[in-house]
């Protein structure tokens, strides 16, 4: 069992950047794939990131790529998303998530499916 408390969230002008956090709770943070999506109102849930359980393969979305930067620290049992020059359309619920046993490929770390355990979500308002 793997619990999830994202933080960092809040509301930035356009261009500004956040640092979001994932605090995973157990000693067993590092056998765990890790992976940021969102979810803004009236669509569905989007990938935006994911970090392999050594933090070697990452993986983005085109939509941030080049923005974003999602790192992890084992030690810590947290993982991280920069987001940088962010964009009105960034506007979202943001959801750290922990997958076990997942290939580090684009198409299995990329489907929320793919995931065992889920955070609260932290709120990103971007204003233009």
């Amino acid at each position: 069992q793997v619990q999830l408390v994202e933080s960092g969230g809040g509301l930035v002008q356009a261009g500004g950047s956040l640092r979001l956090s994932c605090a995973a709770s157990g000693r067993t943070f590092s056998s765990y794939a890790m992976g940021w999506f969102r979810q803004a109102p009236g669509k569905e849930r989007e990938f935006v990131a994911a970090i392999s359980r050594s933090g070697v393969v990452t993986y983005y979305a085109d939509s941030v790529k080049g923005r974003f930067t999602i790192s992890r620290s084992n030690a810590e049992n947290t993982v991280y998303l920069q987001m940088n020059s962010l964009k009105p359309e960034d506007t979202a619920v943001y959801y750290c998530a922990a997958g076990l046993n997942i290939r580090p490929t684009p198409e299995t770390m990329g489907a929320p499916v793919t995931y065992n355990y889920w955070g609260q979500g932290t709120q990103v308002t971007v204003s233009s």
